[in-house]
């Protein structure tokens, strides 16, 4: 940054700015890469904390992290078992309580100050690391793909292909020709919406609250009185933000669980 000090609209470009490489002329093909690495070290990390915790998990009295886990864990499958009758539940709970995980310290990634985070990550790029990888909509848009596939897979395997393709054409208005586009037109919306909707939901929360955070740390340009009211709002935000990351994080397992059940059934 410059000497001076920089307008809000700069400060803010500042840490709203990707550490970016480009793949050959760059355009489109353009890879995050604190974006990746960060996502990639929470992602090590959740999975190293509940592989120790499952290591040193005993049959007696849990543990206050076993004990924990085991109520969080227990929580997911309960919400899975109301969705999912019968043993269908067995693959969607593990997953949905790694979606949750994953997305939770991603989301939590936003408490850390952007000031901080780029002082320590200055030398590795101009702008730093932004370290909140859910305020990428790339990353959001990724992680609904992923539950896009798998639904569209769940489909498959439950209806078969012609089952699927049956479904696509001649559902909800009936099976005739002369319905054919109308039936791909509405399910041609409704597939895309919905991993539209799933990542921007996501992405907007946390982005709006990541940009929220930045324009309070502003106050402390002012002087005494503007860092005094900065510290105030920035724990008052960050006390709320904490439902959001939380809810968030919710949410978007919740939709995950739907959105396969939605492929078990039929119009």
């Amino acid at each position: 940054m410059a000497a001076s000090t920089p307008t809000p609209a700069e400060y803010i470009g500042h840490h709203l700015s990707f550490f970016a490489k480009p793949i050959g002329d760059g355009g489109f093909w353009t890879i995050h890469v604190d974006t990746i690495v960060v996502s990639i070290i929470l992602g090590v990390l959740g999975l190293g904390l509940f592989y120790w915790v499952a290591r040193n998990a005993t049959t007696g009295v849990p543990g206050r992290t076993q004990a924990i886990a085991e109520w969080l864990f227990d929580k997911v499958d309960e919400n899975v078992k109301g969705i999912f009758p019968g043993d269908r539940h067995k693959f969607v709970s593990p997953l949905a309580f790694t979606v949750f995980a994953w997305v939770l310290l991603m989301n939590s990634m936003d408490f850390i100050p952007a000031d901080l985070a780029a002082l320590a990550t200055h030398n590795i790029s101009d702008h730093g690391f932004r370290l909140v990888p859910t305020a990428d909509v790339n990353t959001t848009f990724a992680l609904a793909l992923s539950v896009w596939i798998l639904m569209i897979g769940f489909a498959v395997k439950v209806k078969g292909v012609g089952g699927f393709f049956h479904e696509l054409f001649c559902a909800p208005f009936g099976s005739s020709p002369i319905m054919w586009p109308l039936n791909f037109l509405f399910n041609l919306v409704e597939y895309v919406s919905k991993p539209l909707s799933h990542s921007l939901r996501l992405f907007g929360n946390i982005y709006a609250g990541e940009i929220i955070f930045l324009l309070i740390w502003m106050l402390a340009a002012v002087g005494f009185v503007g860092s005094f009211v900065a510290v105030f709002l920035g724990w008052g935000w960050a006390i709320f933000h904490i439902l959001i990351v939380l809810l968030q994080a919710y949410i978007f397992m919740m939709l995950t669980v739907v959105y396969i059940q939605m492929a078990h059934e039929g119009h």
